[in-house]
């Protein structure tokens, strides 16, 4: 594509980079991708992808700004208390970069709506706050054939992973390393609390894989789960494999030969809330 005047001196530092470039910029400006969650992770995550020239940002939050939130959630300030968070992102996110568009999904995410959402997007970025959306977004990307680039924070304590179970060769997916689903419902950062400095931490850090997947550069994050331990300053990398025993992508799970027909049918069943 032809850069204007401007997007030359936007995108300046990116066109220097041989990994990037013209064709990787005009790539760029051509992703579409949908963040989950306009909270701590998604602020610095949308953030970076906007000022990177991400052309279009999908948001999907039903939320609305809180005076709690301002403590990590550095994308809305106290102006946007009681605003929905897609409206304060999207304001913030025009004043970053005003070619991306924003689209606002001020809604939450369902088993109903999942892959409808994920279907128009070509990457997932999930920055939800709880384990039974985790899963349903794991689910979905994979049977929209989606790559999923997920973090989690909690504490002093954060996690980041890329899955595309969905390829061909050794990419497990979420319930691969993680089993059926499971987690305290109670053990959120509301519970138990997060340092605020951490969600821009793994927020960057989720950027940065999410670019790295659009563009097709370097070490793919998928097939390894990195941790990081912000009291100890240690990063973890760990090996990670795709699980034949799993429900969703093993070889025996019994919906792919009717995965398109019957796709949003298995998604309600796996996604659904464990029975006490």
């Amino acid at each position: 594509m032809d850069f204007s005047d401007a997007q030359i001196d936007r995108y300046a530092r990116h066109l220097v980079l041989p990994e990037i470039g013209e064709d990787g910029q005009s790539r760029l400006l051509d992703s579409k991708v949908l963040v989950i969650g306009a909270g701590g992770l998604g602020s610095p995550l949308l953030s970076y992808l906007a000022a990177a020239g991400v052309g279009t940002l999908g948001v999907i939050d039903d939320d609305v700004v809180d005076l709690s939130n301002l403590q990590r959630q550095i994308l809305h300030d106290t102006s946007a208390i009681g605003r929905p968070k897609v409206e304060s992102a999207r304001r913030r996110l025009a004043e970053i970069n005003p070619e991306t568009r924003v689209i606002e999904h001020a809604e939450r995410l369902t088993p109903e709506n999942a892959i409808g959402l994920i279907e128009e997007y070509d990457l997932v970025a999930d920055g939800s706050d709880n384990f039974t959306t985790r899963y349903l977004v794991n689910d979905a990307c994979f049977l929209a054939g989606k790559t999923l680039v997920s973090a989690a924070i909690m504490r002093f304590d954060g996690q980041l992973a890329t899955f595309k179970a969905h390829q061909e060769g050794e990419h497990p997916c979420y319930r691969c390393l993680f089993g059926a689903q499971q987690g305290d419902p109670k053990q959120s950062c509301a519970d138990v609390g997060v340092l605020g400095a951490l969600a821009g931490t793994m927020g960057s850090l989720q950027a940065v894989e999410v670019i790295k997947e659009l563009l097709g550069i370097g070490e793919s994050l998928s097939g390894s789960l990195l941790l990081y331990d912000a009291l100890a300053t240690t990063f973890r990398k760990i090996k990670t494999r795709r699980d034949p025993a799993c429900e969703l992508c093993g070889p025996q799970a019994t919906h792919f030969a009717e995965r398109t027909r019957m796709s949003r049918g298995i998604l309600r069943t796996l996604s659904a809330e464990p029975k006490e």
